[in-house]
């Protein structure tokens, strides 16, 4: 595996570096404190700016106008936007967009490519995902009540889903929903894309997250589907295929979450050293001269760059053997790296004191937040117990084979 970075690509990262530190950070102050609507005008010009400059999507589809980057170099890319809140929607690869991107371009029709996939790529419309629902466990993604039953030419879907992200302002939502409740549960639900104009399509509410509702694509809701009716025509991919384009939709964005985490935790990391570099606690002294903030930015440092490594190899894997020769690697990064976030966004908020408590830094925001990567993409616990399983298998198959030949 070559970790080395082409001169194009280390040109390109630090092209992107230098407009997030100069166009975008100044602007996360505005995006804390002005309603949605006031401050969308920003982002929009500033995603111009970028198109401009040849670096809009960077992950989308070359023949829709994205770059096409490779898996690996991409994830470069989501690592320092994700150093912003802001940075994957101002660069139009922000989920669940990019997923929904994805899956379109493999699964899309020409008639459902032409009209959503195109606009999408271009950043004209927004789209949601409708998987997670109200009263069933996110844990075990094939046990869902939404249902889809055919009616003539149509599918008529009921359901209720919330953490709908982004649902504020979507043009439409692909939706996971059981059409063959009688068949194996991993070939029981199927994908369908439901635009957001359909009558039946009720989106109940912008969830409050920890007090903020958020609004527009920085938001998550709570949907509704009673008794809403698209033809079946809007089916994406085969009937029943849904679980199995969810996974495969999840690998690759998986490795988009984690170098957003990491991004995230490299900005807090760079907060916190700035910040207790310069903060006084006494004449002559300032919060870095402490052993133990010093051991908490080593060990911030540290752990970055382990779970960088390892999220990089697992790029590398993906991209070159596939998510199904992955999946052990898929699982490790998936808590390893939410966690190594949360504690360095957790030391960098306890060094900034009562400063951190506000919103005159991002860290509150990514408190806040970012708090929900050990429950999103599938719970912490869930990546344990699977991995852990696969770590066993052998093992068990070793003993079992050893117990028959004594038989």
């Amino acid at each position: 595996m070559d970790f080395s970075i082409p001169k194009d690509t280390q040109l390109m990262l630090d092209l992107i570096q230098e407009f997030m530190e100069k166009e975008v950070y100044p602007l996360e102050q505005n995006f804390l404190n002005e309603p949605p609507e006031v401050f969308q005008p920003r982002l929009d010009a500033l995603r111009e700016k970028v198109k401009q400059m040849g670096l809009w999507g960077p992950a989308q589809p070359k023949e829709y106008g994205g770059m096409e980057l490779p898996l690996t170099d991409f994830a470069l890319v989501s690592e320092i936007l994700g150093t912003s809140p802001l940075g994957h929607y101002v660069f139009g690869t922000q989920a669940p967009d990019a997923g929904n991107i994805e899956i379109l371009h493999k699964y899309g029709t020409p008639e459902q490519k032409e009209r959503w996939l195109r606009p999408l790529v271009e950043g004209k419309i927004r789209s949601c995902f409708s998987m997670t629902e109200v009263e069933m466990p996110g844990s075990n993604p094939v046990y869902m009540e939404t249902t889809a039953v055919k009616d003539g030419g149509d599918y008529v879907i009921n359901g209720q889903k919330w953490y709908t992200t982004a649902a504020d302002g979507a043009a439409f939502a692909i939706v996971m929903a059981v059409t063959n409740p009688d068949a194996p549960p991993y070939q029981r639900a199927s994908m369908i894309i439901v635009p957001t104009d359909t009558p039946g399509f009720d989106l109940v509410r912008n969830i409050n997250i920890m007090g903020h509702k958020g609004g527009g694509y920085f938001s998550h809701a709570e949907i509704l589907y009673h008794s809403c009716r698209v033809p079946q025509s809007n089916l994406l991919g085969p009937e029943g295929a849904g679980f199995r384009i969810a996974q495969e939709r999840l690998g690759p964005g998986r490795i988009h979450h984690t170098m957003r985490w990491l991004g995230v935790a490299r900005r807090a990391l760079d907060l916190m050293v700035s910040y207790a570099a310069r903060r006084p606690i006494a004449p002559g002294q300032v919060l870095a001269d402490k052993e133990i903030i010093q051991a908490w930015i080593a060990e911030s440092a540290a752990e970055i760059q382990a779970a960088r490594a390892l999220t990089l190899q697992t790029a590398w894997r993906i991209e070159h053997l596939g998510w199904k020769e992955t999946r052990q690697e898929i699982s490790m990064i998936k808590f390893l790296v939410a966690n190594t976030m949360q504690k360095v966004v957790d030391r960098a908020l306890q060094v900034h004191g009562g400063l951190g408590m506000t919103d005159d830094t991002i860290l509150a925001y990514f408190y806040r937040h970012e708090r929900a990567a050990r429950i999103y993409d599938g719970a912490d616990e869930v990546h344990k117990v699977s991995l852990a399983k696969r770590i066993l298998r052998p093992y068990r198959e070793q003993m079992e084979a050893g117990r028959n030949r004594l038989r």
